[in-house]
């Protein structure tokens, strides 16, 4: 827990830093498209390429990117025993008694978890080079057609936003919590399945109140500083888009578009 990246912000000085917010999102929405449409390893292999080009831009170091799979291993391990039990299409490579293992279960786990990783990786990047402010204007601005339909797009951004901000704060508060409860003597490791039970229960209701704390304290700050929802709101920064912000976005929408090809080439 200690080491969870996502929605963590590194200030640091590179050309991905500089990005406008607005470019990156749009670049991840592309990117997101690139990972869920190919069906060849060249597309992957293209993508993989560009996210690591971007995390050695950022000057993000690649155990900062690799502790982002961590919290995901256990999602990962379940999906692979999912689709190795159930799928029973393609060549019989492994028997082991009553359970088979077919080649096509293995392609598709592969596939599976390396889109899982990619998109990790690609949110990783958004977030540890972004402020949290500069993803709420560029999430706004981006969502600011839907505002003709009435949508609360300034509300909507706020609330991710500060979503994406507080995962790094509840997880060291759920640390803390947990290094108290050790000292009282709760064991979170060892004991019946009914005393893991109890201690998880000692661990999430504090957590909850704790959540509720800190909801309530921000919601006084917002309303000290005189934030009223749906207000005419002035900047004191706004974000301005160059042609290299551009670029970016361009170069993301065409790793996209290769990667939509290989589906019907490949």
């Amino acid at each position: 827990m200690k080491n969870f990246v996502l929605g963590k912000y590194l200030p640091l000085d590179s050309p991905i830093h500089r990005v406008d917010p607005r470019a990156k999102i749009a670049a991840l929405f592309f990117l997101i498209i690139a990972v869920f449409v190919p069906k060849s390893w060249w597309a992957f292999a293209l993508i993989g390429a560009a996210v690591l080009l971007t995390v050695f831009l950022s000057k993000l170091s690649i155990r900062f990117v690799i502790s982002a799979f961590k919290p995901m291993l256990m999602m990962l391990v379940f999906l692979t025993a999912i689709n190795i039990f159930s799928i029973r299409t393609g060549d019989l490579l492994v028997t082991l008694g009553p359970v088979k293992i077919y080649s096509d279960a293995i392609f598709n786990t592969l596939f599976i978890v390396t889109r899982l990783l990619l998109m990790i990786m690609i949110t990783t990047v958004l977030t540890s080079t972004t402020k949290p402010l500069d993803l709420t204007l560029g999430l706004e601005y981006l969502m600011k057609p839907l505002t003709a339909l009435h949508f609360p797009t300034h509300e909507v951004a706020m609330m991710i936003s500060i979503a994406l901000r507080f995962i790094p704060t509840i997880i060291e508060e759920t640390f803390r919590i947990m290094n108290s409860q050790k000292s009282r003597g709760v064991d979170f490791e060892e004991g019946s399945f009914r005393e893991k039970i109890t201690a998880i229960l000692s661990l999430i209701v504090p957590l909850f109140s704790v959540a509720f704390e800190r909801a309530y304290e921000l919601a006084d700050a917002m309303e000290a500083r005189g934030y009223i929802p749906g207000a005419p709101r002035t900047r004191y920064r706004t974000l301005k888009f160059r042609a290299s912000d551009f670029l970016f976005m361009v170069l993301a929408f065409l790793i996209m578009a290769a990667s939509i090809a290989t589906r019907f080439i490949l």
